[in-house]
């Protein structure tokens, strides 16, 4: 770009729902898919050259280029197949985080700001919402359902448990670690010290949860979400709403031009 323009665009803008894993799908592509599928390409355009110079032209033998073409697109092949489960739940995910992303857009007509997709040190926290009844971190789950019988996951306040199953990784200790992590990052950056409560969410499943254990995490439905929130009592004024909220859009418009300028 000339050095008599630049953008009109100040400031980066902020994060959309599932764009890290956006990101980590198409790194994914590009690390693993792109070079054999290019590879098998080549060599299979170079077969189809020369088996077209071996019948209509010259004799040149095609063997060579033929035995490289089908080793390459067998690599290539393989590698699809090896790395179809990782994109497939990538693409999961991703639909996951736009859905729940999406849904919560609807709270800023309660008061609600929302932020999506916060990056930090080696993590991501998926949404984030700063409102009346508090500062919220949202982690989205978006786990494969049974073909047959009933997707239930239980909750008794602190285990979570699938078909009497433990996961293992445990979302609880993600969304904590994130919820913590925030809490620091609002705290030094405002003066002000503002508790973030922990959310969990499943979208597609049924969520059973004993009495009493949603004290100090939620693990719900989405669709269940804006009910828990009514029922908070409001212990943010709209002016901490605001300093919280400029604070943390400061930050990933800080993190995103610190990550354009190291690619």
């Amino acid at each position: 770009m000339s050095e008599s323009i630049k953008s009109p665009i100040k400031d980066k803008p902020l994060r959309a729902p599932g764009q890290s894993l956006e990101e980590e799908r198409r790194k994914l592509f590009e690390d693993k898919l792109e070079t054999p599928l290019m590879l098998a390409m080549v060599f299979i355009v170079l077969a189809v050259m020369e088996w077209w110079r071996y019948y209509w032209m010259r004799p040149p033998s095609p063997v060579a280029f033929t035995v490289a073409a089908v080793l390459v697109a067998g690599f290539a092949a393989w590698r699809i197949w090896k790395t179809r489960p990782q994109v497939h739940a990538l693409k999961q995910g991703i639909e996951g985080e736009k859905v729940v992303g999406q849904f919560l857009e609807r709270l800023r007509g309660s008061g609600y700001q929302v932020f999506h997709d916060l990056i930090g040190t080696g993590f991501n926290v998926d949404h984030v919402l700063i409102g009346p009844a508090g500062v919220f971190t949202v982690e989205t789950k978006t786990w494969s359902k049974p073909q047959r019988g009933e997707a239930r996951i239980k909750f008794d306040g602190e285990q979570l448990t699938l078909a009497g199953r433990e996961p293992v990784r445990n979302p609880l200790v993600q969304a904590r670690a994130q919820a913590s992590w925030l809490k620091s990052l609002l705290s030094e950056s405002t003066g002000r010290k503002f508790d973030v409560f922990p959310v969990v969410v499943f979208p597609g499943w049924f969520i059973e949860r004993s009495e009493g254990g949603n004290r100090n995490i939620w693990v719900l439905e989405p669709k269940a979400l804006p009910g828990f929130l009514e029922k908070e009592p409001q212990c943010l004024t709209p002016d901490d709403v605001k300093l919280a909220s400029f604070h943390l859009s400061r930050f990933i418009r800080s993190s995103e031009q610190e990550r354009s300028k190291s690619r």
